[in-house]
């Protein structure tokens, strides 16, 4: 059998009960990351005398090596018990966990998926949106066309939706939010159940004015929430010329008109996401 293990995203006593006892008897770890995961166990054992197997093996499962792994560890999956640990969090959600999913149901091999600790709806409970009904978009693709494109497709979207995005990245993601809609109602929560955990909610353009003068970005992960556009706002936006079948040059002009940037700032823009 199969067992998908939730791990903290933060503070170490998230871990829950159930997850110490699977692993107080797991032999087979399957890891994201073994190092993370060896870790992790070591702070347990310190911290809440976890003791786990001394013969317990590590092998790491990720997006790189999944598939290859499944055939190497076919026969064994099919008769020892095993589980799955992510780096942090719950399982298959923004990890290749889901492979490994796919390939017990296609195989028959009995697997349960442990509740835990995951950034998405601790975020959502943190940011006070009424709407009730979320979309979780994971990471952006990096950079590129693809990235405006996806980015459009969530500005709008009729639910709120949930992305991830990396430090490095975090204040470039608000800069094309503002972009589109500066005035769109954001939620971002830094750091979740660590020590520097910090929320940040307001307008688009207010949070990109703090990033620029804090430099907020400096360090651990975040997950921004957008808040959905109100089916009042008829009025023609920044997605809408985006999606204009019109030459660049007159599409600067327009998005300049209902922006704080120059044509000449949006033609360069769109030039670069057009590479």
């Amino acid at each position: 059998m199969v067992k998908f293990i939730p791990t903290p995203i933060g503070n170490i006593e998230d871990i829950t009960i159930r997850a110490l006892r699977e692993f107080e008897k797991t032999t087979l770890f399957l890891c994201e990351d073994t190092r993370k995961t060896k870790q992790l166990l070591i702070l347990l054992k310190e911290r809440l005398n976890l003791k786990y197997p001394q013969n317990a093996e590590f092998i790491s499962f990720h997006e790189h090596n999944g598939k290859d792994r499944l055939k190497e560890l076919e026969y064994r999956l099919k008769r020892e018990d095993a589980v799955y640990v992510s780096d942090a969090g719950t399982p298959n959600i923004s990890d290749p966990g889901q492979l490994l999913v796919e390939f017990c149901q296609r195989e028959n091999i009995a697997y349960d998926v442990l509740p835990g600790a995951t950034a998405l709806t601790t975020a959502y409970c943190a940011s006070g949106f009424k709407n009730g009904q979320f979309i979780f978009f994971g990471f952006l693709p990096p950079k590129g066309g693809k990235r405006r494109e996806t980015l459009l497709k969530v500005m709008k979207s009729e639910f709120d939706s949930i992305l991830y995005e990396a430090p490095h990245r975090v204040e470039k993601l608000i800069e094309e939010i503002s972009l589109i809609d500066k005035n769109r109602e954001l939620f971002l929560a830094k750091e979740l159940t660590k020590l520097h955990q910090n929320y940040y909610r307001g307008l688009a353009k207010d949070i990109l004015r703090e990033f620029k003068l804090l430099r907020l970005n400096s360090r651990g992960e975040w997950v921004i929430l957008i808040k959905s556009k109100t089916l009042q706002d008829k009025s023609i936006g920044v997605e809408d010329i985006l999606n204009m079948d019109i030459p660049i040059k007159l599409k600067s002009k327009l998005l300049s008109k209902i922006t704080d940037y120059s044509s000449k700032e949006w033609y360069k823009r769109l030039n670069i996401n057009s590479k």
